[in-house]
């Protein structure tokens, strides 16, 4: 099982992922709602992987990938997508993503995902 860190603006995706990660058996260490934020807890609490939303405040989740894999480039990062953001996808696996979950979320997906990303 693994410590995950949810950075996303949406209380509501923050509480579903939480829901669905800890079902799994996976703990949640933390949650930020924008990019700068999942950074400075990315620091703090070391999570095995990060799921990061693109779309929020202040630092969207690209800037935010980015800050995290420019200081801890072996970081696990899991960017949640919703419809329509094809370009912001090329841009994040540019960045060095790991995986995509699209929203709204499939629980037996998302965890076979993110289980494939913790193996690697």
């Amino acid at each position: 099982m693994a410590n995950f860190l949810i950075v996303d603006d949406s209380r509501t995706s923050r509480k579903i992922l939480r829901g669905i990660l800890e079902e799994a058996g996976h703990t949640v260490l933390g949650e930020a709602t924008n990019g700068q934020e999942g950074y400075d807890r990315y620091v703090e609490l070391q999570p095995d992987v990060v799921t990061m939303d693109i779309t929020m405040p202040v630092l969207d989740g690209i800037g935010g990938l980015k800050k995290i894999k420019e200081a801890y480039p072996e970081a696990k990062v899991v960017m949640v997508t919703a419809a329509g953001q094809k370009s912001k996808m090329v841009e994040a696996v540019e960045s060095g993503a790991d995986e995509f979950i699209p929203k709204p979320f499939d629980a037996e997906q998302l965890i076979s995902t993110l289980t494939k990303v913790i193996e690697k």
